[in-house]
This record gives structure tokens, sequence and C-alpha cells, in this order.
């Protein structure tokens, strides 16, 4: 009895290690595998291939190794595709992928040349060659972001979330009422803004700028776009008053710089070594860097001279004038007419110059003065007509920017 109590004892306790083994055996769940597709492939029914073109490749040294449907060459298929893709126009550094047969991998199905974000070539060759050039579906999101300055205004624009190509576009709008290089910590401004997203998910940048604005110095600068007529093409930019945020004349001669002299009555000049009158101010930049017209007008002469170097100058009207000096290359004619903006030579060192900049001279009724210190005239005000249309439409946009909190 005492030998058979301790039986029982025993199987029940290996039937227990058997039922507590069974229960803490891991269960391995076999993982689904995940379905990629892009360019309308699915990536998980062929081997694929990614590369990028680098300098040197060209289109049939790249596809020469596999074997084409229809028991084509690569020069055939080149002739074939030329119509819609043709092979010459691949760039270095733009990325391209291979779809080959899972069976058999020097069988190619699907070549794609990637042009940007969004355009793409699409070679199929699973049927027979067929080409066809794709856009990859884009969805266009609102939004209004507001910040402080902290930093450059692409800084700021960076660590709010927003594209950094977003701040050459307020520099252009802005670009007759604030000088961006001037900006303060804290100044602050509001956006509102159109962006591009590719599937709904891939950030491609800004579309458009709805409406802004700058708050500089303690004054703040709106801007709203508006076509005052339907034949107009471009939308010009007013503030909540309609007024034309446009100047006659630019803040400077070029987009991005750093002023290395102002205007002054007596100045150490670093080659002549003398104190003389400086009648311009230096704007300091790369060689190179594309010089732009301040305002419309008629080139009324250009050339070289000892001091000036390579030069351009500019009548607007029967008041103004400008002069665009050291340039190292010229890309107007005497006699031309040229607008706003118009890029009219480089940045260079031409004549008596240290380093690479431009000096910018401003003429008004004959006398060279100081633009800095200038009122200068604004463009044509917005049309009475049309002004009670505009400011019914730019009321919501303004409430928006004024009510929304300012990070």
């Amino acid at each position: 009895m005492k030998y058979l109590s301790a039986l029982i004892f025993l199987s029940l306790f290996a039937s227990c290690i058997k039922e507590k083994g069974e229960d803490s055996t891991p269960i391995i769940e076999q993982k689904k595998e995940v379905i990629v597709k892009d360019f309308g492939l699915t990536f998980n029914d062929y081997e694929v291939l990614k590369d990028t073109i680098k300098s040197g490749d060209v289109f049939g040294t790249i596809m020469d190794k596999y074997i084409f449907p229809d028991s084509l060459n690569v020069h055939q298929v080149t002739d074939k595709i030329r119509s819609s893709f043709n092979p010459r126009t691949i760039k270095a550094g733009k990325p391209y992928f291979i779809f080959l047969d899972k069976e058999n991998p020097k069988n190619i199905k699907a070549f794609v040349y990637v042009n940007n974000k969004i355009n793409y070539t699409l070679i199929d060759f699973r049927d027979s060659v067929s080409v066809v050039n794709k856009e990859r579906p884009t969805t266009i999101k609102r939004r209004t972001i507001a910040a402080k300055i902290d930093g450059s205004l692409s800084e700021t624009l960076s660590k709010a979330g927003v594209s950094a190509s977003l701040a050459p576009k307020l520099a252009s709008v802005y670009a007759y009422s604030i000088d961006f290089f001037k900006i303060q910590k804290d100044d602050n401004f509001a956006v509102t803004i159109y962006e591009k997203f590719i599937e709904d998910s891939i950030y491609v940048g800004v579309e458009r700028i709805e409406s802004s604005f700058f708050e500089h110095k303690g004054k703040k600068y709106y801007a709203f776009p508006y076509k005052t007529s339907d034949s107009q093409k471009e939308y010009s930019y007013y503030d909540e008053n309609g007024r034309g945020l446009k100047s006659m004349f630019l803040k400077a001669p070029l987009d991005f710089f750093r002023i290395s002299s102002k205007f002054s009555g007596r100045r150490f000049h670093p080659v002549q070594q003398r104190w003389k009158a400086h009648n311009g101010t230096d704007y300091a930049a790369a060689h190179g860097t594309p010089i732009k017209t301040t305002a419309t007008g008629v080139v009324e002469r250009t050339g070289y001279t000892a001091g000036n170097g390579n030069y351009v100058k500019i009548k607007h009207n029967s008041t103004y004038s400008t002069q665009y000096l050291h340039m190292s290359k010229i890309l107007v004619k005497r006699g031309q007419h040229v607008t706003q903006g118009q890029i009219i030579g480089k940045v260079g060192s031409t004549g008596l110059a240290t380093g690479p900049h431009v000096c910018y001279r401003f003429w008004k009724n004959g006398v060279q003065v100081d633009p800095l210190r200038l009122k200068l005239p604004n463009t044509e005000p917005m049309n009475e007509s049309v002004k009670g249309k505009y400011l019914q439409y730019i009321k919501p946009l303004k409430e928006e920017l004024d009510n929304i909190e300012v990070n």
C-alpha cells in the first residue's frame, strides 16, 4: 500500500511536469510578408535591384546584361522606347529600379527611372516593350503655422516642421518691405500655406502661400495674393488695406548677401589706401552670384573702367537711375529693356575691388544718394472698383492669422 501511494504520487507529478512543459512551449507565429507596392508594381513578385545613375553611365551599359522579351537586343529596345523616353536624358544622381524574374534573374521585367519625387518613367517588359511616363498620386493639404524667429528664417521654419523652401518664397513676398538679413530674434510671423504630399504621406513641399503676416520691429506686414482681373496671369500681393506690397525698387540687387560697406561721405578705400567718398553700397556675395536689376528700366550703359570694372547702368525714369559695379560677367546690352528682378550680371571683383561684391549706386534727379535712407515709391494702388471685393475676400484669412497662437 505504501509503495502504491508512492507510485500514484510519482505518476501525478510526472503528469504535472508534462502539462507544465506543454504550456511553456513558445508558440512561434509566422510573420506575414509585408507587401511593398510602388510604380504600379508589387516588389514581392520580383527580384528588385535599386541603384543610382553614376557619372558616365548610359542606358545601354546598364541594360545589356539582361535578357529582353522576343529576343530583342538593347539597341532594338532603345529604338522602340525613344519616342517616349530618350535614354540620353538620364542624369547622374537619379535613382532607378530594375525588376527581374525571381525564377530566372537574367530576365528583366521592368525598369523604372525616377525623375523626381513625383515623376517617373516605367519601361515595361512583361508582355512586350512599352513605356509610360507617370506621376505619383498627390494630395494638397492646407495649414496655418505661427512662430517666433529663432535663428534664421529657414531654421525657424524647419523647427516648425515646414520645408525650408518656404523661406525664399516669403523673402520674395516681402522683398519690398522687409530686409530678411535684419530680422531679429522674437520677430514673429504667421502663414497659411498649401503643401503637397505623395499618396497622402510623403512630404513634397510648399505649393503656395494663401496669406501671411510678418511682425518686424513691432509692425505687422500682411500679405495676401490676389488677382484684380481675370486676364492677370500672376498674383500680386496686397496688404490688409489693399495697398500693393511691391515697391518700385527691390531692397537689394542680390537675394542673399551681407553689406560690406555702406554709403558714406568719407571712407578709407581698401585698394587706393586713402580717404574718399563712397557713393554706393557694397553687397558682398560669392563669385558668380546673380545680380538683379532693382527696378524696371532701359540699360543706359555697359562697359569696363579701371575703377568700376565691368558695370551696368540702368535708367528707370526721368528721376531714378541705378548702377552695378565689379561684375564678373555682364548679361545685358545697351538699349535693352529690363524688368524688375531680371538678372543682368554676375558678382565678381573686377576693377578696384579686394573681393567679390557688387557696388550698388543710386541716382535721384542726377545726384547719387543712399537708397537705404530713401522712402522709395510703391507701385500703383489697387483700383477702388475691386477693393471692396478684395477686403471681403481677405477678412476670414486675416482673422485666421490674427487668432493663431505664436509659439
